[in-house]
């Protein structure tokens, strides 16, 4: 085990709800720079390469709506498990990278701790229920 104690498995239903909310906010995540590029370059800072951020942006809807429709299977659960860990590792190496170097404001940090979340909620989760 990579850190801490094993948890408790989650019930299945509780996995459903973890990949829900993850669906939620990933696609959330991804709509908001293209309904307001406005309140998110306020945020953020702004962007000299619009179109890298249009990409991201819906590469996060795309993952976010993925979980949503995964199903309440095994399957399904792992697979929305799978594409949670890789969005959240994704923008928390990206965020511990370039905001010290200057290249993101210090407000990708508050992202950065959200992804962070995400993965020690998916850390504790197993699609089968069983302990991991």
């Amino acid at each position: 085990m990579a850190f801490g104690r094993r948890a408790a498995a989650a019930p299945p239903d509780d996995l459903a709800a973890l990949a829900r909310a993850h669906g939620v906010f990933n696609v959330l995540g991804g709509a908001w720079p293209l309904v307001s590029r406005r309140s998110f370059e306020w945020v953020f800072g702004p962007k000299q390469d619009w179109w890298l951020e249009q990409t991201v942006a819906g590469l996060l809807v795309a993952a976010g709506w993925s979980q949503l429709r995964a199903g309440d299977s095994d399957a399904g659960r792992e697979h929305a498990r799978r594409v949670g860990v890789g969005t959240a590792v994704t923008l928390l190496a990206i965020d511990l990278l370039h905001v010290p170097r200057g290249r993101l404001r210090w407000t990708y940090l508050l992202d950065g701790a959200m992804e962070a979340a995400w993965l020690l909620a998916w850390r504790r989760t197993r699609a089968d229920g069983r302990r991991r």
